[in-house]
This record gives C-alpha cells, structure tokens and sequence, in this order.
C-alpha cells in the first residue's frame, strides 16, 4: 500500500500545529503588550480575533502545499515560504475582519503578524533539526531503465530537494549494456530479461520500483506487473520528458484516460487561488482609484480631442482568447489610420511590436518643453502609466491579471512563431518582467519573449509581489516608459 502523493495534509501535521501554537502565542504577547489586562480569550473582539486566525490555519493545513519539501529547505528559502505562508493567512482573514467589524487597531495587527514570523521562523527551523535527528530514513529503489541514462538518473534519484531520501539498491537494464561498466557503483546490476531476475529481488528490501524508460516500454508491462503483485509500489518517468528541463511533468484526466501532462509550469489550485484572489482584490480597489482619476483625466482628453475618454482595442488573451482591452485614450483619433504611415520610425526591428520616440498621434505631442520633448496630457498620462488603469475592468472580468504577460494586437499575433505563442499560456497582466525592465529600452521582440518565459517558468505569488512593487518604483521614478 502506497500513501498517495507527498503532499498529505497529515505528513506535515507537526509543522501545522507549529504555526497555531505560534499564532495563538503571538495574540497573547500582542494583547499584554498593548496594556491590556487578563487574557486575550475574556476580551471578545480579541477572543474572535485569535478564533478566526485558528480557523483560517486549520484550513490552510489541510488545502495548502507550503510545507512541501520543508526539511530540505534551507532558513532563507523558509523564511520565503513563511511570508507566502503569512499572505495566504491575510487573505483568507481580512475579509472577515472587515466584515464583523472587529475593534482592533492596524498595530495590533502588525505586531500580531510581526510576533508571529519570528516565532514561526524560529519554530521551524529548531523543529527540523529535531525532526531529522530523531527519523533519518530513506526509501530502498530499484531502478529499471537503460544503460545510457544509469549515471544521469542516479544523482537527479538521491539528490533531490523533496522531503523523501530515496537510495538505490539495485539497477536493472532495459536493453543488453555491459554490466560491467557500472562496477564501480557497487550495486547488483541485472537485466530486465533474467528470467530469474524477480527471484533475485524478492527477498531484497524494497519499498519502490522506478521505472525510467524511452517511448518503447516493450515487456516491462509485464514487469511491472509482477512488481505491483510483490506488493512494491511502481513509479513509471518517461526520459523524453524529464530530459527538458523547461517542462513540469504531472498526470490528469482526460475523459476516462489518465495521462502524463507536460506544461511550461503546471500550477495547483491553491496557487491558482492566491493569484485570482489578489487580481479581484486589486482590481477592486484600482477601480476605485480609476474613477477618480476620469474625474481630472476626461475633460484634459475631451478638450483637446474631442471623442470617447476610453479607448478599447481587440487583442488577443490566454491561449488566444480574444478580448477588448480599456485604456484612457491617449492618442488622436485617427491614430490607428496613422500607424501604418509611421511602420518606418518603428524602434522594434521585426516588427512584432510597435513603438517610437515622440510619437506625433499622441494628444498634445505638438507642444515641446525646454528640452525639446512632447509635453501633452496623452505624454503625461502614457509617462505616468495612468493610461493604464481601466485595465483593471478586464481584470476583475477575468480577461487580464494584475501581473502577466503583454496582450498582442491581432495584427502581432498574426505574424507569431511557435515560441512566440508561449508567452500567451498564461494571462496578460497589466503589468509584468517586460514592464519592469525598461520596456523603452527593448527594442528585441525576442528580449520580451525570453522575460515573458522566465516570468512563466518561475512563476509564484511572491514573485507576483516582487512584480508588483517594483511596477510601483519604476511608476514612481518614471522609468522606461514612453
């Protein structure tokens, strides 16, 4: 019998109760540090404070994966996890304390987290030591696979970051390679086609047979369903997929059929959820701020150029979705018409995007300051990325994310390689690496392909706060924008 997957809610039972003894312990401190008298749990609106951080835990610990691969992370990729950890926390109880109108202070709050990510961190880390001195244990493999892949797949086995130590005991050869090239490893080496090779394993501790094998698998169908009867549990990898290293490998259902799933970054609900969480929430409050600025930024656009106040543009959205996309207009409107007029001054060299210095479409590009640059109100709010903030219509509707890739224009998609494309597996953001690196500045349409790929490969909720804030820095300094 084999437990299924390493992320059982149960296996990090211990890390759990670590967090809510730290938790209920940070309420206390907060509370008498304050000048409050007695316990945290007489005072009503405190005793539902620390109920609601009890709950938000426990479900947490049961739908979260932040503690995988927890004992083998070292105390700075911990205290990265506790901060995603702690966000994760906030979402799932700022509502309710917005709600039920508790009365307490921000600094209550802040001490309460600050209280808190110390003594988790802390507790964390003593907790591992210990939990590594009292069970070091491995689990005994054999490995089945060919001859030329023995040396690569052996460290890739032992030598991985996940919680589980797995040591080989025993290879077995998928095609008829000379054993005696891997003597000095020191294991039993067989062939898969030794007819007395089940004989030769079975009174060997076991706990797991690996299958690692090419698109042929032949008679180890066969094998491995003397391995399953054995009672060992049976691991099956395909080399043509471990040998990329740009593709996450998982398995799904399609119809009634299980399958190996392949993808640039293969994301869980729980991630999936952190990440439409913060876009509705920020859209919320974006919106907030969009209606405030129409009331300054409409009658500036309408007197110079009379017509809508928002501009809407087709372009194309996750997978090659289609969708319009909002921004305050900031050009003329004949600007469409005059693109093509203008394709020659295009600083992009191939033509995949469009961009120019002083561009005369946009409204008051006419009027020049002191050093000779257009100072119109289309230059201000393209400069200051206020052009932008409708765009949090689309997506609190979904079409878009706060952090992303780059929409196309139709046109810009029409000429896409294969590779282009995969910039587009995920949602366009309103803002993302390419915004964040000088998007003046490139004027290699390949540059952004390779920051919207890096973005997609290492994509996380932390990062999407790293994004974030530093869209505020490069916003604030004016930087890279045009």
């Amino acid at each position: 019998m084999h437990r299924s997957g390493d992320e059982n809610a149960f296996k990090y039972f211990d890390f759990a109760i670590i967090n809510i003894l730290a938790m209920q312990l940070s309420c206390m401190i907060m509370y008498r540090a304050t000048g409050h008298q007695g316990s945290i749990y007489q005072d009503p609106q405190y005793r539902i404070l620390a109920f609601c951080f009890l709950t938000a835990q426990i479900s947490l610990g049961l739908f979260s994966d932040n503690h995988f691969g927890v004992l083998r992370r070292n105390a700075r990729e911990e205290f990265l996890k506790l901060l995603l950890y702690i966000l994760e926390l906030w979402l799932c109880c700022a509502p309710f304390i917005v709600l039920a109108r508790l009365s307490v202070r921000f600094l209550d709050l802040f001490l309460v987290t600050a209280y808190f990510l110390v003594l988790a961190f802390c507790g964390r880390l003593v907790h591992k030591r210990l939990r590594r001195r009292l069970s070091h244990k491995s689990r005994k493999v054999v490995l089945i696979t060919s001859s030329d892949l023995v040396r690569r797949a052996m460290p890739r086995i032992q030598n991985s970051k996940t919680d589980t130590e797995h040591e080989i005991i025993a290879i077995c050869l998928t095609d008829d390679g000379d054993i005696s090239r891997f003597s000095d490893l020191n294991l039993p080496i067989y062939h898969t086609t030794d007819p007395d090779l089940l004989d030769k394993l079975v009174t060997q501790w076991i706990d797991d047979a690996f299958f690692l094998a090419g698109m042929k698998t032949g008679h180890l169908s066969t094998l491995i369903e003397d391995f399953v009867t054995m009672g060992i549990t049976v691991h099956y990898s395909m080399s043509a997929l471990n040998d990329l290293a740009s593709i996450n490998v998982g398995v799904q259902s399609i119809g009634d059929y299980k399958a190996i799933t392949g993808s640039a970054k293969l994301v869980s609900f729980r991630a999936a959820f952190i990440k439409r969480t913060m876009d509705i929430i920020g859209s919320l409050f974006g919106l907030l701020v969009t209606a405030v600025l129409f009331l300054f930024i409409a009658p500036a656009i309408y007197i110079k150029s009379p017509g809508p106040i928002f501009f809407k543009q087709k372009r194309v959205g996750q997978n090659g979705k289609l969708f319009y996309m909002y921004k305050f207009r900031s050009m003329y409107m004949d600007a469409e018409k005059r693109k093509a007029e203008l394709m020659a001054k295009n600083k992009v060299q191939d033509g995949m995007m469009f961009k120019m210095d002083d561009d005369p479409r946009i409204i008051g590009s006419e009027k020049k300051g002191r050093d000779g640059k257009p100072k119109g109100i289309g230059n201000f709010i393209r400069n200051t990325s206020l052009d932008e903030f409708p765009q949090f219509l689309n997506v609190l509707k979904g079409e878009m994310s706060l952090v992303g890739t780059r929409p196309p224009t139709l046109d810009e998609w029409s000429k896409y390689s294969p590779h282009h494309r995969a910039r587009m597996a995920v949602r366009p953001g309103i803002t993302g690496m390419w915004q964040i690196s000088g998007r003046s500045e490139i004027t290699d349409f390949e540059e952004v392909v390779m920051l919207d790929r890096k973005y997609l490969q290492n994509w996380s909720p932390m990062l999407d706060i790293e994004i974030l804030f530093r869209t505020v820095m490069v916003v604030l300094k004016r930087d890279g924008a045009s």
